[in-house]
Parts: C-alpha cells; structure tokens; sequence
C-alpha cells in the first residue's frame, strides 16, 4: 500500500480579505499552514525596496520561498498556503510585466489541489505597513489574482464575507470531505 498523497491547499484573494487571520485561525486549530512569502519578504530590511525597485526581483524571491514550501509538504499531508505561484503571476500582470519563465513553470508544474479565494471585504480592508494598496488596487489585485488561477486552469472556491469562524468552519466542510 503507497503512502497518501499530499494535499496543497492555498488561498488566494485581495490584499486585506482575511487570508492571514482564516491561516492563523486554521493554525490555532491543528492545520499546516505557510505564511504569505510576499509579507514575509516586505517585513525583511530591504524589502520594500525590492518589490518597489526590481518587481522581478521580489517575484522570483517569492517564488523561491513558495516553491521551498510547496516541495517540503510530506505525503499525507495537507498544508494550507496564503497565497501561491498564480498569484505571482497576478504581482507581475499588475506591475506591467510578464511572468518569467520559472513563474510559469511552477504554476504549470507544482500544482495545488483545492484553491480557496477571499473576495475583496470592504468592511474588513485596512492598509498597514506592508499592505500599501488603496481599495481601489485591492480590488484590481483580487480581480487579477482570480484571472491568473483560472488561466492556469483552476477554478477557485470563494470564501463566505463572514467572519472568522464561520470561515474555518467553511475551509473545514471541504477539507474534511
């Protein structure tokens, strides 16, 4: 008998949807889950300075950390990422960029099973030190983000505009099918 394949989940959507707080709540309750690459590198010196001065730069710093976790989930797993490879394609689309190559690669190549998205939550939307968008980009990054998963051939579940619990319990239903 083979080992249980692993599981690879992410969760996609606008900047200040509640992604990080369903990740942290899902934690809290036993599930893996991986950090958002991008907030990890923009709270790093120097961060900033890299997604604003060489876009491609911060793309393929986050692919590396995506594709470090990605390929370190274990059979049997199942591990619940903020945010994943499509999602750097969705960066570069907004930067006015194409994907390179290795972006492309992995979108095509390291494939998620489920992917969940945040639709953009005004109630909820607030700016802070790495999220620098105004609703309005926080809008056109969801929408972008939603466009690059499905041209990838995913179709991304939403999530309810509910809060927090109600949103574990959600990600729950259909992980535990």
């Amino acid at each position: 008998m083979s080992e249980p394949a692993p599981r690879r989940i992410a969760i996609t959507g606008a900047p200040g949807a509640g992604k990080s707080t369903l990740l942290h709540a899902l934690g809290d309750r036993g599930w893996l889950v991986v950090p958002e690459a991008a907030r990890t590198i923009l709270q790093r010196p120097g961060g900033m300075e890299l997604r604003a001065d060489d876009p491609d730069g911060f793309a393929m710093a986050m692919l590396e950390m995506d594709r470090a976790a990605f390929e370190a989930v274990q059979p049997g797993q199942t591990v619940i990422f903020d945010r994943g490879f499509c999602d750097i394609v969705a960066f570069l689309r907004i930067e006015g960029r194409a994907a390179m190559p290795e972006v492309d690669a992995a979108c095509r190549k390291l494939r998620f099973d489920c992917v969940l998205r945040a639709p953009a939550w005004k109630d909820i939307y607030r700016q802070d030190a790495e999220r620098i968008q105004t609703w309005e980009q926080a809008v056109e990054s969801d929408r972008q983000n939603l466009q690059a998963w499905r041209d990838y051939g995913y179709v991304p579940v939403d999530l309810p505009l509910a809060d927090v619990e109600e949103r574990v319990r959600a990600v729950e239903a259909l992980l535990n099918r």
